[in-house]
């Protein structure tokens, strides 16, 4: 037998194999896959739909669905700071970088998390903010930070009062025993690039079926002139920036003039 029918034999087997143990599997869509972003945005909310497919080997039509959605933004790195008053001034006294972990995360339900799956099963399918993995860098290691680490409390606290991390318990609504929706609120200053979405079918508090979809959050206009003219051009920004300053300046000081 060649490698490659082999190879084949095994791609077969495998799909095989999830097929059955899938028997559910979900079709979503989302009401807006591109979302621009002008000079008077504040915000708006997608909608996202989704439908529980079943066949001849689901689990029982009477069985009870749970929904998790999670959408996660563009990833990048950020430090978290502690301050302590030392001599009367608040000065930065330790730090803890995160590496590349969303500027966007929201997590919506149809019910509480630990209502729908035990501990365990929480920390390997990643559900609430508890339990999503937000890695920090130790030397050139990169580890998650616990969900009790006070950097991470402090972390995902700054971040949720800037509405850009959530946690929605009852936010994904079964419209029938099969068909959900759920919003997805973006606030004012929601960060641009790709969002992805993540939605797992769970029963019983075991992962039965999971999918994914995006949409993404682009500038228009003016902004978006800026904004690719600093990160293809930085210099010459940098440069036409300084050449405003000063001439704001001057036009300030000969506006303003005493004689």
């Amino acid at each position: 037998m060649t490698a490659i029918v082999r190879i084949a034999l095994m791609a077969v087997l495998f799909f095989s194999v999830t097929r059955i143990a899938h028997a559910e599997y979900l079709i979503v869509s989302v009401s807006n896959h591109r979302v621009t972003v002008t000079p008077n945005y504040a915000g708006e909310e997608l909608v996202l739909f989704g439908s529980v497919e079943r066949n001849a080997k689901s689990l029982p039509e009477q069985t009870n669905y749970d929904i998790v959605v999670t959408v996660t933004g563009p990833r990048v790195d950020m430090v978290t700071r502690r301050k302590d008053r030392k001599l009367g001034i608040w000065v930065n006294t330790d730090s803890l970088e995160f590496a590349g972990v969303p500027t966007y995360l929201g997590i919506f339900s149809n019910r509480a998390i630990d209502a729908i799956a035990q501990p365990d099963g929480q920390r390997k399918q990643q559900l609430g903010l508890d339990n999503v993995v937000l890695p920090r860098r130790v030397g050139r290691n990169i580890v998650n930070v616990a969900a009790g680490d006070p950097f991470r409390v402090a972390f995902v606290r700054l971040r949720e009062e800037r509405d850009l991390y959530r946690e929605q318990i009852g936010a994904v609504t079964f419209l029938t025993p099969t068909l959900f929706r759920t919003g997805i609120p973006l606030p004012a200053e929601v960060p641009i690039g790709t969002y992805n979405v993540d939605i797992k079918l769970l029963a019983g508090g075991q992962l039965v079926a999971k999918t994914e979809t995006s949409f993404e959050i682009v500038k228009v206009g003016f902004e978006q002139f800026v904004a690719n003219s600093a990160r293809q051009h930085g210099f010459l920004y940098g440069l036409a920036t300084a050449l405003m300053a000063l001439m704001t300046g001057w036009l300030g000081s000969v506006v303003f003039r005493r004689d």
